[in-house]
């Protein structure tokens, strides 16, 4: 009788244990995508250089979100000027199944960035990466509170603590189509 019980229960179980893994598999995906989303639009801001050897540099930047067709993922496309001196940046970050999230920051470790070995979506608000190249190792966090606003920052870990070594506080940039008014 023990065994009757055990085998109608135990696929049961199966089916019930499978079925929750993709109902939160399929709901992480949707919060995913929908943090993404978000940040499609232009973006514009400052920023600034919070530690290192060139703290205190203050930056204004100009970026375009966009997300990939059919994918869970963001780029973020555009350039940081200092003064007269523009610096393109970028950062490109997509779902790769079981590997979970890569991408890359300026070009990635090959270039002249960081590559982008992980990380995960907090929250509909949050989002953060692991970043590193070579020995460094960090984080760039995403923030979007609003509709209209979104905070970034980098961080490297030195000496088991993650000290900021960049911010930027953007602002999302409404494009107004102007049309013609029609003379009476």
């Amino acid at each position: 009788m023990k065994s009757v019980i055990l085998s109608s229960v135990l696929p049961m179980a199966v089916v019930v244990s499978t079925t929750a893994g993709l109902v939160e598999k399929t709901f992480a995906a949707e919060r995913d995508k929908k943090f993404f989303q978000s940040v499609e639009g232009k973006w514009v801001g400052p920023g600034e250089i919070v530690a290192g050897k060139y703290k205190g540099t203050k930056f204004t930047c100009n970026f375009t979100g966009s997300t990939p067709d059919g994918k869970i993922g963001m780029s973020l496309d555009g350039g940081c000027r200092v003064g007269m001196f523009t610096q393109q940046m970028s950062a490109t970050i997509q779902h790769k199944g079981r590997e979970g999230y890569r991408g890359s920051f300026m070009g990635g470790a090959a270039g002249s960035g960081l590559d982008i070995v992980g990380g995960n979506v907090v929250n509909a608000n949050k989002v953060v990466f692991t970043i590193n190249r070579n020995q460094l190792r960090g984080v760039m966090q995403a923030l979007v509170p609003n509709d209209n606003s979104m905070t970034v920052t980098v961080a490297v870990r030195v000496d088991q603590q993650l000290v900021p070594v960049i911010g930027m506080k953007l602002k999302r940039i409404d494009t107004l189509q102007v049309g013609s008014i029609a003379p009476n």
